[in-house]
């Protein structure tokens, strides 16, 4: 492609607006622009790295035996109310009326729509196991768009979806995503890291997030220093430590006046954070909810949210809280029976805890659980951090940032159950289909990219995704051998099956070598004045830090060899 017949310009500075280096260097190469916020058009150079990057993913699927298909991105809201997601999925669903008033939905995410594919087309466990996959726009009304391409509200995803018939074949198909996702990574030259990972709106027993460590991630790990572990943040499990055994004291009544936070109630009577339990309060479905957990420890809204079965709790407002009769700062779950009561385990772990006695100025010594408190619901919801304890081998948790590339869920039977996709098996008894769920972000993929591979002077993208792989520079552009000798390597590259770049402007050097270095192709060829006159083309790996040259007849072979 000739830069004069292109589409798109650079631009020397980034909008004010682009934070992450990916988001800047994007704009600045003229790969994206910004429509609205979280909304990205791409023009030639980022389309064509898009579909390389699209055409990696799709050769892996296709290896592992998964079926490309396609499905709207509109969907009947009434599909999303029959599998019980319309309301609860976050962030909320974005939902217009068609012209006979019918409610629709821009799909962020397409399990009910491939369920009831799936249940058309099968209906004997001899139809099973299938796994369909497709490469798809997607829309998520996010509340704060960011990162430029690493977090938007329209992208593209490749989601693919297993369906088997039992527990064993679905751990086979999962097996099999998770080793076409490796290789998809290691192709468009990524390190990445698989971490246990909480499933979100999307659901399932189990998943796992495939991250790429960046320090400028939106995403916190936590990695256990021994190797044998890793987790993202909303879904990491320590060891807690238990407090040294008591026997359980006499509950006792203490003034504390103007005493309402943990630190200042330790504080006040000498004790240790871990020997205090606190209380904190969310409203779930219009209901006051109060969550008990040890005063060292703070609340992990994900678990708690899948503790509810996918319902996002909010902190409950201050006249929420007055009006069901508690006391903010002085509040706890002693006493308190019209109140629905959840605990974090590590309340379990020790003895004569100080907690509040739900009278303004006052808490409570010695209080026990399950003695003087009732749940309704005890379980792990505290967040780890860096420095606990290791759940596998007993290492330490260390916090590093990435940015999510991939994900993969078992779902089970939630979707079919709730859409009555089933099958036969041998014995004529119907049962559910067992489901996995796959997903990689194909446009924030490309993103993640250029923030692993970029230096000062522009990204370093690798040969696999890059638009072209050669950027032709033809300087001297009123010599007529330079141009004629351009054009003709430009002619032979293309015809060798080269992909090139051809910047035949009528621009300075420096011009075109910054944006040589800012696109960042991974070969850089020029053809100057200077190097005919010695019978040479210039070649620099954009990496390298000098040029080498080659003889003018053999630069076709030479650039070859290079790309290889």
């Amino acid at each position: 492609m000739r830069i004069s017949r292109s589409f798109g310009k650079t631009l020397r500075e980034a909008p004010a607006e682009a934070e992450t280096i990916s988001h800047q260097l994007l704009v600045r190469a003229g790969f994206i622009q910004q429509l609205a916020a979280g909304l990205y058009q791409f023009l030639p150079l980022g389309w064509r790295s898009q579909r390389k990057i699209a055409e990696i993913i799709r050769q892996e699927m296709d290896a592992a035996g998964a079926l490309e298909v396609n499905m709207p991105v509109v969907q009947p809201r009434e599909l999303w109310e029959q599998s019980g997601r319309a309301d609860t999925f976050f962030p909320p669903l974005a939902t217009f009326e068609d012209r006979r008033n019918r409610k629709l939905i821009l799909a962020p995410t397409h399990e009910e729509a491939v369920t009831t594919m799936v249940k058309a087309n099968i209906s004997s466990y001899r139809d099973l196991p299938v796994n369909l996959y497709q490469i798809q726009t997607k829309f998520r009304d996010e509340t704060r768009p960011r990162a430029g391409l690493l977090r938007t509200r329209e992208f593209m995803m490749k989601d693919a979806y297993s369906f088997d018939a039992d527990e064993e074949a679905l751990d086979l198909s999962y097996i099999a995503m998770v080793e076409a996702y490796k290789k998809i990574f290691a192709r468009c030259g990524l390190d990445v890291t698989m971490v246990d990972a909480d499933s979100g709106g999307i659901g399932g027993k189990d998943s796992q997030e495939f991250v790429l460590l960046a320090e400028n991630g939106e995403d916190v790990v936590l990695l256990c220093d021994h190797g044998d572990y890793g987790a993202n943040v909303e879904k990491a499990e320590f060891v807690k430590k238990p407090n040294p055994p008591e026997e359980p004291l006499e509950i006792e009544e203490i003034a504390t006046p103007g005493v309402t936070t943990i630190e200042e109630l330790a504080e006040s009577l000498g004790i240790p954070t871990n020997k205090t339990a606190k209380a904190v309060f969310y409203t779930v479905d219009g209901d006051v909810v109060i969550v008990t957990i040890r005063g060292d420890l703070d609340v992990n809204e994900a678990k708690l949210r899948n503790l509810l079965g996918g319902i996002e709790p909010r902190f409950s407002t201050a006249e929420e809280v007055a009006k069901s009769g508690l006391v903010a700062g002085s509040a706890s779950a002693v006493g308190l029976d019209h109140i629905r009561s959840i605990v974090d385990d590590s309340i379990t772990l020790g003895a004569n805890l100080v907690a509040g006695a739900n009278k303004e100025g006052y808490h409570l010594k010695n209080v026990n659980f399950p003695r003087d408190f009732k749940a309704d619901i005890v379980a792990d919801i505290a967040t780890a951090r860096p420095g606990d304890t290791c759940p596998i081998d007993g290492g330490r948790l260390e916090a590093r940032r990435g940015i999510e590339v991939g994900h993969v869920f078992k779902l089970g039977t939630g979707y079919s159950e709730s859409l009555d996709a089933k099958f036969l098996d041998a014995q004529g008894e119907s049962h559910p289909i067992i489901m996995g769920c796959y997903g990689i972000g194909v446009s924030r993929l490309l993103g993640a990219i250029v923030e692993a591979y970029h230096d000062e002077r522009g990204m370093i993208l690798p040969k696999a995704i890059a638009p072209y792989a050669v950027y032709l520079a033809s300087l001297n552009v009123d010599d007529d051998e330079v141009v004629s000798k351009a054009d003709q390597l430009y002619e032979d590259l293309t015809a060798a099956g080269v992909e090139v770049l051809y910047d035949d402007r009528d621009e300075k050097p420096g011009v075109k070598f910054n944006d040589a270095d800012l696109i960042g192709l991974p070969l850089r060829v020029v053809v100057s004045r200077r190097g005919l006159g010695n019978g040479e083309i210039e070649l620099k790996g954009r990496t390298e830090e000098k040029a080498s040259y080659v003889a003018v007849g053999d630069a076709v072979s030479a650039i070859q060899d290079r790309l290889e």
